[in-house]
């Protein structure tokens, strides 16, 4: 597969991942909704490493790991963002984490992470020629 489809690839399941975390928070599934946020995140960043290694990304879902990899330079901001959504991935899933967060995913919580999400999605694909 050409680097550019390898790209694209990564780009369009992360759309898909989007989509599920939008439509996750309307139906008020708001732990998962974050979860498909920080995937959306994810292959972003893979998408990323694949433009500038061209070769298959880390198996990893730390975030501000991937970026690393990318050679990605963060500020501050971005950094804390991405660690942040980088327990996401985590506290949705495994059980000891995963009480605590279902509690504090209320719509107010969700809403105002997946805006930050956005505008990290956002940024990262700034970070990717405009010809992909």
């Amino acid at each position: 597969m050409a680097k550019e489809d390898k790209i694209k690839y990564w780009l369009t399941s992360a759309d898909q991942d989007w989509g599920v975390a939008r439509h996750l928070f309307e139906k008020k599934d708001y732990a998962y909704a974050l979860f498909f946020g920080h995937l959306t995140v994810e292959k972003i960043l893979k998408a990323i490493f694949t433009n500038k290694h061209d070769k298959t990304p880390p198996f990893s879902h730390n975030l501000v790991y991937l970026s690393e990899k990318a050679r990605l330079e963060l500020n501050e901001e971005m950094l804390e963002l991405l660690e942040e959504v980088s327990d996401f991935n985590l506290e949705a899933r495994y059980p000891d984490q995963k009480f605590l967060f279902h509690k504090k995913c209320t719509m107010s919580f969700t809403k105002k992470k997946l805006y930050e999400i956005e505008r990290v999605k956002k940024w990262l694909i700034q970070r990717l020629p405009s010809s992909i």
